[in-house]
C-alpha cells in the first residue's frame, strides 16, 4: 500500500431524498468529491441487511447486499417505479435515519418494481441465483422467514426447516417460489448496481476499503443453512456467545450474543467456509478491514445467558492457521488489521507474523508521551493511521469530552494555544497527514468539523445508532480543495 490517504464516510450516510444513502448519484458525487480531494481512499461499513439494533454487525447474511441501498431513482429511470411511487419515499434531507420507516415501507416499492421487470430480467436474476449458492440459501430463508411472521429461525414451528432437511426445504421451494423470486431479484438488482458504482469508483483511482465483521448473527441464512461451522447444540443454539471484557468503552464488556466458530471443524475442511466469505467480499471490495483482529489470536466467550460480558473468558483463535489460508488465496486483496481492544503479546505476535498493517487512533493517543497511537511512536510505516473509528466520537466530539489532562497535553503535542475544538480536530488532522503511517483515514465528519450529534456509534448502547446522515451541499470544490492541499503538503496525492 503505497503513501495515500482515504475518508471513512459509511454508504447509509450519504445524501438522499429517501431516507437512508445509495448507491445512486450521490454515490458518485461523493467519489467525485474524493478524486478532487486528492484521497484514494473511500472506507465504508458492512454492506449487509441489517439486524439487531440496526447494525451492519448484525446481518441477517454475511454475503447479501442491503436492499435499502438500492438506488430508486435509477429504477424510476428504467420505468419501475412511478414518480409518485418515488414521492410516497421521500423525506426530509439530513435527518436521522429512521430504519422503522424504512423496514415498514421500502419492501412494499421494491416488490412494485419487482412486479414490472421484464422476462429477460426475471431470467438474468434467475441465473444470477443458480451460480450464486449462497443467495440460494438466502432467498429460501427469507421467504420462509416472512411466512412465519420474521421470527428467527431457531423459533419456526416447523422442526424440520429449523433443521434444515432437504425433503422439508423442497417442500417451501415450490410454494415460496414467488417471493424466492423476489428476494433473488433484490439481490440481483444490489450487485448490478454495486458494480457499477464500483467500475466508477474505481475509474477515478479510488478504492474501496470494506469491513468484514468478525461474527454473523445466530438469526442469518448462514448459520440457519451451514450449522456445522459453529459451536451449536442439537437445537441449533450456541453454549457459549461472542463479547468481549470490559475496556474503556463499557465497563462491564460488550455483550454481543453472535455464535462462536468450531474452528476445529472449519480447520479439518481448509477454512471453507472462510475462504468463500472472503471470495464474497472481494467481489465488493479493493480492501478488507479484519474486525475485531484480536479474535482470531484468542476471543471472549462468554456463558450463554449471562446477564454480562464479564462473566467470559479467554478461548484460543485459530491464528496463523486461517490468516495463512486467506492470505495465500487471496494475494491480490489488500488486508487491515482492527488490532484495538485489550491487546495482548499474542495479538501482536499474530500481527507480525501475518504481515498485516495495524490500525493507530489519534483520539486514543494523548495520555502521555510513552503512548503507542502517538505518531512518533510508530515503529515503521506500515500502520493505518486514523483520527478515530465508526466506533469512536467524532474529533471534534473527543476533544470537548476528554478529561483535562487529555486536553492539555494533546495541546501541547499538536502546538496548538487555544483550548478550541475546532482548533484541536484540524491539528488532529494535519498530524495525522502527516503521519509516516502508509494509510491516513479520517471520518467525514472531522473534515466537516462536526461534533458528537454527528457520531456513527456508541459500542455497548443498543438503540440509537446506525442513522447519522450528511446533509446536501457539504461536499464544496472549497473543502475538497483544502483536503487536498493539506493531503499534497505531506506527499499523499
Amino acid at each position: 500500500m503505497e503513501r495515500s490517504a482515504g475518508i471513512l464516510l459509511p454508504i447509509f450516510s450519504l445524501p438522499s431524498a429517501y431516507g437512508i444513502g445509495s448507491l445512486g448519484r450521490e454515490a458518485r458525487e461523493f467519489a467525485n468529491f474524493l478524486h478532487r480531494a486528492g484521497q484514494r481512499w473511500w472506507q465504508i461499513l458492512p454492506v449487509g441487511p441489517t439486524g439487531a439494533g440496526d447494525s451492519p454487525y448484525t446481518s441477517v447474511s454475511t454475503f447479501a447486499g442491503n436492499a435499502f441501498f438500492i438506488d430508486l431513482d435509477t429504477l424510476a429511470q428504467r420505468g419501475l417505479l412511478t414518480e409518485q411511487e418515488l414521492a410516497s419515499a421521500r423525506v426530509p434531507q439530513g435527518g436521522r435515519i429512521d430504519y422503522a420507516a424504512l423496514y415498514e415501507g421500502r419492501e412494499a416499492l421494491l416488490r412494485k418494481a419487482f412486479e414490472r421487470i421484464d422476462p429477460a430480467e426475471a431470467e438474468a436474476a434467475r441465473l444470477f441465483r443458480e451460480q450464486t449458492p449462497w443467495l440460494r440459501e438466502y432467498a429460501l430463508y427469507r421467504a420462509i422467514k416472512a411466512r412465519f411472521g420474521g421470527a428467527a429461525w431457531y423459533d419456526w414451528p416447523d422442526e424440520a426447516l429449523r433443521r434444515h432437511e432437504p425433503a422439508a426445504l423442497e417442500r417451501q421451494k415450490a410454494e415460496l417460489a414467488e417471493d424466492i423470486a423476489f428476494h433473488t431479484w433484490v439481490q440481483y438488482c444490489f450487485f448490478t448496481q454495486w458494480e457499477s458504482l464500483k467500475a466508477y469508483v474505481n475509474g477515478l483511482g479510488i478504492r474501496i476499503i470494506g469491513d468484514l465483521p468478525i461474527y454473523v448473527s445466530l438469526d442469518s441464512a448462514d448459520v440457519w443453512s451451514e450449522r456445522k461451522e459453529f459451536f451449536l447444540d442439537g437445537r441449533g443454539m450456541p453454549g457459549k456467545v461472542a463479547g468481549v471484557p470490559p475496556d474503556y468503552f463499557c465497563a462491564d464488556g460488550q455483550l454481543w450474543g453472535n455464535p462462536l466458530y468450531d474452528w476445529k471443524a472449519m480447520k479439518q475442511d481448509g477454512f471453507g467456509w472462510w475462504i468463500r466469505r472472503v471470495e464474497g467480499a472481494a467481489r465488493l471490495f479493493d480492501a478488507i478491514r479484519l474486525d475485531h483482529f484480536r479474535a482470531f489470536a484468542s476471543y471472549w466467550a462468554v456463558p450463554a445467558g449471562a446477564k454480562t460480558a464479564r462473566e467470559g473468558a479467554w478461548e484460543q483463535g485459530p491464528g496463523m492457521d486461517l490468516l495463512g489460508v486467506l492470505t495465500s488465496w487471496f494475494p491480490q486483496i489488500t488486508y487491515i488489521a482492527e488490532d484495538l481492544g485489550i491487546l495482548t503479546e499474542d495479538v501482536h505476535r499474530l500481527r507480525k507474523d501475518s504481515g498485516l498493517p495495524g490500525m493507530k487512533v489519534l483520539e486514543f493517543a494523548f495520555s502521555g508521551p510513552d503512548n503507542a497511537y502517538l505518531p512518533h511512536q510508530y515503529p515503521d510505516s506500515r500502520c493505518i493511521c486514523y483520527t478515530g473509528t465508526h466506533d469512536n466520537d467524532t474529533a471534534a466530539g473527543w476533544y470537548a469530552s476528554a478529561t483535562p489532562q487529555e486536553k492539555a497535553y494533546a495541546r501541547k503535542y499538536l502546538g496548538v494555544e487555544r483550548d478550541d475544538a475546532q482548533t484541536v480536530c484540524r491539528a488532529l488532522l494535519r498530524a495525522g497527514q502527516g503521519s509516516i503511517a502508509e494509510l491516513f483515514v479520517a471520518q467525514m465528519q472531522d473534515y466537516l468539523g462536526l461534533g458528537s450529534e454527528a457520531r456513527v456509534n456508541v459500542p455497548g448502547v443498543p438503540r440509537g445508532n446506525w442513522s447519522w446522515r450528511m446533509e446536501p451541499g457539504k461536499t464544496t470544490d472549497a473543502l475538497a480543495d483544502a483536503i487536498r492541499d493539506l493531503t499534497h503538503t505531506f506527499g499523499r496525492c
